[in-house]
């Protein structure tokens, strides 16, 4: 056989491996495209469920077992002007909140430690052993609500909520019972969008939302919790 025949012999041959190549190239490219377009749903629904769910989350601060304890809110002269109800929510949630969650043996009510403070107004002199003396605790639990604002400065029209408080534990039984034996400081806002106006959301609601995020957060630090696992908060 000539060199031309052998050639031309061949050439069927060759081209019968190069269309079976293609062919199984394009379908591995179809079966790759397709295995990625079955898994982008799959991908989707993995991460909303992450987004949806929630972790354990455990207390910061444990002292609070078989003690008893008092919530001390306090805040400066123009909080208290400007937001009159906040320090008595702050301390009357955040003391039930503990008081249920936790395994003290008792607490002082928000409201009888309301009335305790107005009836002693020299009460934040006195040292944090001295204060539990009076109040008949063992451990107090200090909140210094340092800002409190549903709106920046000068801006009239946006809510853009902050509230920043520091936490502050006396183990007031101990032998450094005026020492703090755990400190936190706690920042939160609402909305967590900006743009919003009066015209959308009423002052009322904003200072709930703005109020409830702080009294989460004050109170977890005592507690082992659930968290949702994406939080703006």
């Amino acid at each position: 056989m000539s060199t031309t025949e052998t050639q031309i012999g061949r050439t069927p041959s060759a081209s019968r491996r190069s269309g079976r190549g293609a062919v199984l190239a394009a379908l591995a490219c179809l079966a790759l495209l397709g295995g990625c377009n079955l898994l982008a749903p799959v991908g989707g629904m993995m991460e909303n469920a992450r987004r949806e769910g929630s972790t354990e989350v455990e207390a910061e601060y444990t002292g609070l077992d078989n003690k008893s304890f008092a919530v001390v809110v306090s805040a400066d002269r123009v909080i208290q002007a400007e937001y009159p109800a906040v320090i008595a929510r702050l301390t009357t949630e955040i003391s039930e909140r503990v008081a249920k969650e936790t395994r003290a043996t008792k607490y002082v009510p928000g409201k009888r430690m309301l009335n305790f403070q107005f009836e002693n107004p020299r009460w934040s002199t006195w040292t944090p052993t001295e204060l539990a003396k009076k109040l008949g605790v063992e451990r107090i639990i200090f909140v210094d609500l340092d800002e409190y604002r549903l709106k920046d400065p000068g801006n009239r029209y946006i809510w853009k909520g902050v509230a920043a408080a520091s936490v502050r534990v006396s183990e007031t039984d101990g032998r450094m019972g005026d020492d703090f034996v755990y400190r936190k400081t706690l920042l939160v806002r609402f909305p967590d969008k900006d743009g919003f106006t009066p015209q959308d959301m009423a002052e009322e609601l904003v200072t709930t939302a703005l109020s409830n995020r702080l009294i989460d957060r004050v109170s977890w630090l005592f507690y082992t919790h659930e968290e949702k696992n994406v939080i703006t908060y």
